[in-house]
């Protein structure tokens, strides 16, 4: 337990230093039970809970709020892969295992688990159940909740709900797992997980494509995955503003293509099959030979203008280094505003085409990138001229955003979550029916509002 302001300041900060909130002290547990004892006494003396895995996410989730005595109850020292079943390709985990150490220790069972975004260094498996998070490979393998198949976690009581049994099919009951995963802590804390495994790629093959249109790189998506047999685990969009802004700030990555893409995508493609991974007549592999083929025929057809294959491990390092710097560079550039939205794939291009247009009109520069393959974009407004940055609309800006996507269909938070940024908005536009009963739910499980008060819901 750390009481010292010293000792708990990175805690009770969160990634993007915008939230910031006091608490009592910061309770690092090493197992379940001890979760349950300590949320035992807070109910009785009526202190907030606030879980914390890698203090990774941007929406103020994990960091309390000052009109409430809180706890943060860090989940670090739960860090345990407690098994790997090769056999039936699961791995039951704590809560705070790291996700590239999961990762790195299931590599030695020759399996993958897929989760892919840049913060895998320290986000840890509690946090990315708790957001649903999703990252690059979602197109193939889903979100957070579609990779795990059972938790465990300590609910407002104190009492331990235990379902780390790995069934694919339980039909026992409502779902509470997945009623817990995506609630951001509001409901209860995730200790422990059953995860999904997948075999090992043999083969991968990517490229960066300069392509005609954002409707041309949806059709794009559609054609390689009829190709390829559904091996499309990333097809990223990011185009040349945002590229630029990349360039500026890491000077060490290279441009991927020669010539700028207006509508840039970066592809990959994997397979764990045999055959795929043949040698093929080129002296390269049999799917990476077929990727190449794809792209010779799509530049025919005048869909892909230009592309750039990966030749190495290299090469293809410094794609995703391109991609992955994203976020850094933007902030690094100046004051902006970042919507995570999702849409159906069918009105991607009329919200960035919509929106590029308003947003010029008042002033805003879009720098706008997205895991395209789900229709999840990454919206960022800058300012045309960041002198002029506090003079400029934001507030409208973002309303007719919202509008935008209430017409449209589609979601103003994708993958970051709720937190206490959007917790206003989600009150707001949230249809009635169903925030109802979030707080039916609320009630039912949490009545003194002692897990992560200020969140999601207010």
């Amino acid at each position: 337990m750390l009481t010292d302001q010293p000792s708990t300041a990175t805690y009770t900060t969160d990634w993007t230093g915008k939230y910031r909130g006091d608490a009592l002290a910061v309770v690092r547990p090493a197992a379940a039970e001890e979760v349950a004892q300590i949320v035992t006494l807070c109910a009785q003396q009526g202190i907030a809970i606030v879980p914390q895995s890698g203090n990774t996410g941007i929406c103020g989730g994990s960091v309390p709020i000052d009109s409430r005595p809180s706890i943060i109850l860090s989940l670090s020292r739960m860090n345990r892969v407690r098994a790997i079943d090769r056999d039936a390709r699961t791995a039951t985990v704590d809560a705070g295992v790291v996700l590239e150490a999961l990762q790195n220790a299931v590599e030695e069972h020759d399996l993958i688990f897929p989760l892919m975004f840049g913060a895998r260094g320290s986000a840890m498996i509690g946090g990315n159940l708790s957001t649903n998070a999703g990252g690059s490979n979602v197109v193939r393998y889903g979100n957070t909740r579609d990779l795990c198949l059972g938790i465990e976690a300590v609910l407002a009581d104190g009492s331990i709900l235990n379902g780390l049994t790995g069934l694919r099919k339980d039909n026992t009951g409502y779902d509470l797992k997945n009623l817990l995963i995506g609630a951001e802590g509001t409901l209860g804390i995730i200790t422990g997980a059953v995860v999904k495994l997948y075999p090992q790629p043999k083969v991968r093959a990517t490229a960066f494509l300069s392509v005609a249109s954002l409707s041309a790189a949806l059709e794009i998506l559609n054609i390689v995955q009829d190709r390829l047999g559904n091996t499309v685990e990333a097809f990223e969009y990011v185009p040349q503003p945002v590229v630029e802004v990349i360039l500026r700030h890491f000077p060490q990555i290279r441009a991927p293509l020669s010539e700028p893409a207006n509508v840039g995508i970066l592809l990959e493609v994997a397979s764990s099959r045999t055959d795929d991974a043949a040698e093929a007549s080129d002296g390269g592999k049999a799917l990476q030979e077929g990727l190449i083929m794809a792209l010779a025929d799509l530049m025919e057809s005048g869909l892909v203008l230009d592309a750039m294959f990966a030749t190495s491990e290299g090469q293809r390092n410094d794609l995703w280094k391109l991609r992955e710097s994203v976020l850094e560079s933007i902030n690094a550039d100046g004051p902006a505003y970042h919507l995570d939205v999702a849409l159906p794939l069918s009105r991607v291009a009329d919200f960035v085409r919509i929106m590029d247009e308003k947003a010029t009109e008042l002033g805003f520069r879009p720098l706008t990138i997205g895991h395209l393959g789900d229709g999840n974009l990454h919206y960022a407004l800058a300012a045309a001229d960041p002198a002029k940055w506090d003079g400029l609309p934001l507030e409208a800006m973002k309303e007719f955003a919202f509008d935008l996507l209430a017409e449209l269909k589609g979601s103003f938070s994708a993958e970051h979550g709720i937190g206490q940024s959007k917790a206003e908005l989600l009150r707001a536009r949230k249809e009635p029916s169903q925030l109802a009963m979030m707080r039916a739910i609320k009630q039912a499980l949490d009545p003194q509002n002692i897990m992560n008060p200020g969140k999601m819901l207010v």
